[in-house]
């Protein structure tokens, strides 16, 4: 097989103020956005999603509406430990690993971003930032500004030759460092990762909020 695309799920939506990833969302669960782009998507040949304890049948159950076999994977105490569990579990060369809160992404975003992992071993959807970035101290601001030259928002699904990705897994872990995404974990065996155009609209579930916007795109 291919590719394999990982879902990650098993967040607490802590933020969000319950668990995100099974809110109602044009008459579906946000889960199930995402599962059903990426069963989409060319080259992906299975979904791997990972949840938490006791919502392995809730899953299985989204996975009767996708063209795609569905395997369910319980995860861990942080993203990297679910992360890893379901990278692990998927028969993939090479994997897609996606926020399950991100129910907008599209299947021509995945492809593209699966072509460029084929291509160079890692790669992520980028896009520029557009605002004004400045550090906050407290309740004000503090002097001086970034410069947005260069700097862009990365979204996910982030795209590796699974060898890879599970060899940065292990150095990470060996390091006892705790990295913000799968990306980082691959830069620091100092492998490039490539960057490609990603999707305004491919928007992350944050707070309540998030969900009547995402509501207005679909």
């Amino acid at each position: 097989m291919d590719a394999s695309a990982v879902v990650l799920a098993a967040g607490a939506g802590s933020r969000f103020g319950g668990d995100k990833v099974w809110a109602p969302l044009g008459g579906r669960p946000v889960l199930g956005h995402s599962l059903s782009s990426l069963a989409r998507t060319p080259g992906i040949g299975e979904l791997v999603v990972v949840v938490r304890a006791g919502e392995e049948g809730r899953a299985a159950e989204l996975g009767r509406e996708l063209s795609l076999p569905l395997r369910v994977v319980v995860g861990g105490a942080r993203r990297a430990d679910s992360a890893r569990a379901g990278v692990a579990a998927a028969a993939g060369e090479h994997v897609l690993v996606h926020d399950g809160a991100r129910p907008l992404v599209t299947p021509e975003l995945a492809a593209r971003v699966l072509a460029a992992a084929r291509r160079h071993g890692a790669a992520v959807p980028v896009v520029p930032v557009s605002d004004t970035v400045r550090y906050v101290g407290g309740e004000f601001l503090r002097p001086g500004w970034i410069d947005r030259e260069g700097l862009a928002a990365v979204q996910t699904p982030q795209g590796f030759r699974r060898d890879l990705l599970l060899e940065a897994y292990a150095e990470a872990t060996k390091r006892g460092l705790e990295l913000p995404d799968d990306a980082a974990a691959v830069l620091l065996l100092g492998h490039p990762v490539a960057a490609v155009s990603g999707d305004p609209r491919n928007l992350k579930l944050t707070w309540p909020e998030d969900l009547a916007f995402a509501e207005r795109l679909l």
